[in-house]
C-alpha cells in the first residue's frame, strides 16, 4: 500500500492457526471474498526457532520461519476499512512484546478497533448450528455484543494471542472484542468451517459489511456430512467395544502426492483466481486438501499483491 494512501476509520482483525482452523479460515475467506491487497510483511522472525528441516526426494530443504502478513481492504461504502493480520503461527515465547509491537503499528495506521477470532470447543453435536461466544475489552463493545444473537463469555480465559492482543489493545486505549465460534470438542483437531461461518456472520453484522458466504456455507454442509458419518462409525465402534485405535479416521489429504489431474486443477484455479479474486478461497481449500499449500504459498499470496501501477 503506497505511503500516501489513507485508511478510513480502520478496524484490525488478527487471526492465527488454531483449533478447528476457525480463525484462520475466517481470515482467508475474508481476504479472498473482499479482494484484499497485501500491504506488508510483519517481521517477527526473532520470536521463532527452527527444530527440524524438510526432506523431499532425498534433498534437505532450508527451513522457513513462520511469517506474518498484513492485508488491507478499503470499504467502498466509506464506513470502516479493514486491516487483516494473518499469522502462520503463534510465537512460542514473547507474546506480550509481540502484541505491543502489533498494536503500535495498528495505531500508526489509525486503527480504531481490534477484533480477534477463535474457537470454542463444547459438547455440541456436529449437526447443530454453531453458536458464537463473545468477550469485549470495554462496556461499550460489550453492550454491542449483547444486542446480537450470541453468547457472552461470562468466565474463563482466552488463550494465546487471540486474548493477549486484546489485553494489550485495552492497555493502549483501543476498543476490542473476541468472537469465538462453537465447535464439537470431539473433533477439535479437524477443520470446522461452520464455526468460521458463524463468526463471520456476526462480524459482518457488526461492521455492516456485505459478504457472500455461500461458498463457506457449502463447505460447512459438506463437513457436517463427513463428521456425521465419522460420528456414526465411532458410535458403532463403541457399541462393538472396539479398541480406540481401530476407530475410523477422516482422510483429508492425498497420501500419494499430486497427480497430473490435480496439478491441472490447481493451475486452472490459479488462472481463474487472477481474473476473479473470490475464486482464491476455493483454490486455498484445494491446496489445503491436497496438503501442498506450503509449496504454492508464495504464488497464492502473489494474487493479493497490488500491481505497481495501482495507487
Amino acid at each position: 500500500m503506497p505511503e500516501e494512501m489513507k485508511l478510513n476509520k480502520p478496524w484490525l482483525i488478527a487471526v492465527w492457526p488454531g483449533m478447528g482452523h476457525v480463525a484462520i479460515s475466517a481470515g482467508y475467506y475474508l481476504m479472498a471474498k473482499l479482494g484484499m491487497h497485501l500491504h506488508t510483511e510483519f517481521a517477527a522472525t526473532e520470536l521463532f526457532d527452527v527444530d527440524h528441516v524438510e526432506v523431499k526426494e532425498g534433498l534437505i530443504r532450508p527451513s522457513q520461519l513462520p511469517r506474518s502478513r498484513i492485508f488491507v481492504w478499503q470499504d467502498g461504502g466509506h464506513q470502516h476499512d479493514i486491516v487483516l493480520f494473518l499469522g502462520e503461527a503463534q510465537p512460542p515465547a514473547g507474546k506480550y512484546p509481540f502484541c505491543r509491537r502489533l498494536i503500535r503499528y495498528a495505531l500508526e495506521l489509525g486503527v480504531e478497533r481490534v477484533f480477534t477470532f477463535a474457537a470454542m470447543a463444547t459438547q455440541m453435536h456436529p449437526e447443530h448450528d454453531s453458536r458464537v461466544f463473545g468477550a469485549a475489552t470495554d462496556p461499550e463493545s460489550l453492550a454491542e455484543l449483547q444486542e446480537l444473537d450470541l453468547e457472552i463469555l461470562q468466565d474463563g480465559h482466552i488463550g494465546g494471542l487471540n486474548g493477549v492482543l486484546l489485553g494489550v489493545a485495552a492497555e493502549m486505549g483501543l476498543r476490542g472484542a473476541c468472537l469465538l465460534g462453537e465447535m464439537p470438542h470431539l473433533f477439535s483437531q479437524l477443520p470446522f468451517p461452520k464455526a468460521s461461518l458463524a463468526v463471520l456472520k456476526v462480524f459482518t453484522m457488526i461492521g455492516n459489511i456485505e459478504l457472500d458466504t455461500a461458498e463457506l456455507a457449502k463447505e460447512a454442509r459438506a463437513m457436517d456430512e463427513r463428521l456425521g458419518e465419522l460420528l456414526a462409525k465411532i458410535e458403532h465402534a463403541i457399541q462393538r467395544q472396539a479398541e480406540p485405535e481401530e476407530e475410523a479416521g477422516v482422510e483429508l489429504g492425498d497420501e500419494e502426492g499430486l497427480s497430473e489431474s490435480n496439478r491441472q486443477r490447481i493451475e486452472k484455479l490459479f488462472g481463474q483466481s487472477r481474473e476473479d479474486r473470490s475464486k482464491s478461497y476455493e483454490l486455498k481449500q484445494l491446496l489445503d486438501q491436497l496438503g501442498v499449500f506450503a509449496e504454492y504459498e508464495d504464488r497464492f499470496l502473489d494474487l493479493f499483491r497490488k500491481p505497481e501501477s495501482e495507487s
